[in-house]
């Protein structure tokens, strides 16, 4: 079973993540700001991270970093989802390292593409 880490800071936009992918074949772990996805992306392999990039603690680009710096989690591959809609804000996610950037507000589609598109690399 795939294993997604989901870091988002905001319940209604975290509810709305799950609502997407409850009945697909995912193991959803969740996290409310950017220290506790670092912590368990230290303690547990993932398939795939989704960040929210306007966290407390570390922002979803610091995160989006560390995963791509780092030896063991270099291959995870990494989707921003945030309402930083400028083309600035997604030129520097994608030289964060992140795989996909998507914007909010999104249709469950997007984020469906997204999945697959990370998934088959």
């Amino acid at each position: 079973m795939v294993k997604i880490l989901i870091a988002e800071d905001s319940n209604v936009d975290a509810k709305y993540i799950e609502s997407i992918l409850s009945d697909k074949e995912y193991n959803l772990v969740f996290a409310k700001d950017g220290e506790e996805a670092e912590n368990l992306l230290k303690q547990e392999k993932f398939d795939l991270v989704i960040l929210d990039v306007v966290m407390p603690k570390k922002n979803g680009f610091q995160i989006c970093r560390e995963i791509k710096k780092n030896d063991e989690t270099k291959d995870i591959p990494v989707i921003l989802v945030t309402s930083k809609s400028e083309d600035a804000d997604k030129f520097w996610g994608k030289m964060q390292g992140a795989d996909e950037y998507i914007i909010k507000p999104f249709e469950p589609i997007d984020l469906l593409v997204a999945i697959k598109k990370c998934l088959k690399k």
